[in-house]
C-alpha cells in the first residue's frame, strides 16, 4: 500500500465530508439552489476520487511508476475541477470574480479522465 495515495484519499474524503455539510447547512440561505447544485458537483466528484485513491494505494497491479502518474493526475484533476468548482458557485460571496479562473475546471476534468484511463490501460496490459 502506499501511504501518501492512501493519506491523500482519506484527506480528500473528509474535507469532502466538511464541505458537504457546508455546503448544506452553511450555505443553504446564501446562494440560489442552482449554485448550492455546482457546489455539490463539486463535493461529489471529490468524494468519488477520495474513494479512487483509496482502491489505487492498494493496487498491486500497476506498476508503481504508473501509480504516481495516476496519482498526480487524480490530485491536479481534483484540485483544478472540485476546488475551481467550489469557487466559482461561491462566486457572490466574494469581492473576487473567481470567474476568471473558470478554464482550470476543464482542464481539471481532463486529468481526472486521464487517470482513469491510465489505470484502466495499465490494469489491462498488467501481467500480475
Amino acid at each position: 500500500m502506499n501511504k501518501t495515495i492512501f493519506g491523500t484519499g482519506i484527506l480528500f474524503g473528509v474535507t469532502a465530508i466538511i464541505l458537504g455539510a457546508f455546503g448544506a447547512h452553511g450555505l443553504e440561505a446564501r446562494l440560489e439552489p442552482a449554485q448550492l447544485d455546482t457546489f455539490e458537483t463539486g463535493v461529489k466528484y471529490q468524494m468519488y476520487h477520495a474513494l479512487f485513491l483509496l482502491v489505487l494505494a492498494q493496487l498491486k497491479s500497476l506498476s508503481k511508476k504508473r501509480q504516481k502518474q495516476v496519482f498526480i493526475l487524480t490530485l491536479l484533476g481534483v484540485v483544478f475541477f472540485s476546488f475551481s468548482i467550489y469557487l466559482l458557485a461561491t462566486n457572490v460571496l466574494t469581492g473576487f470574480d473567481f470567474r476568471v479562473i473558470g478554464f482550470v475546471t476543464p482542464i481539471g476534468g481532463l486529468c481526472l479522465i486521464a487517470a482513469w484511463i491510465l489505470t484502466g490501460y495499465g490494469i489491462w496490459k498488467s501481467k500480475k
